[in-house]
């Protein structure tokens, strides 16, 4: 078992009680998440936790405040909830249509995929001041560090503003073409905070650096992806399957050209944890996932560490 995985010690009695039908599972809270990239070198990406000898690009990783309650201390990606305003506002959109979206994501709606999509490009800009919109539907925003561009990220963060709101106001089309849909994990039934999460990958657009204004996170690094997941094997960084997963399938690639590239050849099929009984064991799985497998005992508190 890898030393680096988040396993809350209050799992096994949560499994118990699923199995044995004493709990109803939270129904998921959809939500996007962000692998963005830069190849090393580029003068855009923040400086600070680059090595210098890093081959293939590096990806934005943040750690979440111990303090939070779902996965504190965690290492992960810009990331969080859908607002249900993105559902159906008309929106300046530019890329593949959002019928080619819908099926890509695997979801009924079109209006569902552009809430999926712009949770996507919201909660990158309000987490890493990185946004993937430009006024034309070839061009992207450059600097976004002025305090009129942190006011509308602070708005975008209170929901004080809709994301439609924010696109309108400025005239920007969002670039649904500079993402790529890379994998789909929901959290299992027996967490009381459940998330369906879509992983994207983008690359940070030229002129734009990201920066450390992420309120649910106490530190920021670009790394590469397999440095990240050595950490992870190695007990230095805690993260959740899915984190360590993604990494891993991303440190194949070049650049960050090459990552976007393949995302469309990804495979969209959900992951859900799966719990079950073998003799005095409760094996907690990720189907597809063996690294993950968790053997707890059947009987007592139990409990186990990341």
């Amino acid at each position: 078992m890898s030393q680096g995985q988040w396993y809350p010690p209050e799992w096994p009695d949560r499994i118990r009680a699923l199995a044995a039908g004493e709990l109803t599972a939270a129904a998921p809270r959809r939500a996007a998440t962000v692998m963005l990239l830069r190849d090393p070198g580029t003068e855009s990406g923040a400086a600070g936790g680059v090595p210098g000898d890093a081959t293939g690009p590096l990806v934005h990783m943040l750690r979440r405040r111990t303090s939070m309650a779902f996965a504190g201390g965690a290492y992960a990606y810009p990331g969080g909830g859908v607002d249900p305003r993105d559902d159906d506002r008309l929106i300046g959109w530019a890329g593949p249509p959002l019928e080619q979206w819908a099926a890509r994501l695997g979801v009924a709606t079109v209006t569902e995929a552009q809430a999926v999509v712009c949770a996507a490009v919201r909660e990158t800009f309000e987490e890493a001041g990185v946004l993937l919109a430009g006024p034309t539907a070839g061009s992207v925003v450059g600097d976004t560090t002025g305090d009129d561009w942190e006011a509308d990220r602070e708005a975008l963060v209170a929901r004080d503003l809709s994301f439609a709101e924010f696109l309108d106001r400025r005239g920007l089309v969002l670039r649904s073409d500079l993402l790529g849909a890379w994998a789909r994990w929901i959290t299992p039934e027996f967490e009381p905070r459940r998330y369906d999460t879509w992983f994207f990958v983008a690359a940070l657009p030229e002129g734009q650096r990201t920066r450390d204004v992420s309120t649910e996170a106490d530190r920021t690094e670009w790394i590469a992806p397999a440095e990240a997941a050595r950490r992870y094997d190695a007990g230095e960084l805690l993260m959740m399957p899915p984190t360590v997963t993604t990494l891993r399938a991303l440190a194949p690639y070049g650049t960050a050209a090459e990552a976007l590239g393949a995302a469309e050849d990804q495979d969209m099929t959900p992951v859900l944890a799966q719990a079950r009984l073998e003799g005095d064991e409760l094996v907690l799985s990720w189907p597809g996932h063996d690294e993950f497998t968790k053997h707890v005992p059947a009987a007592g508190a139990g409990g186990g560490g990341a």
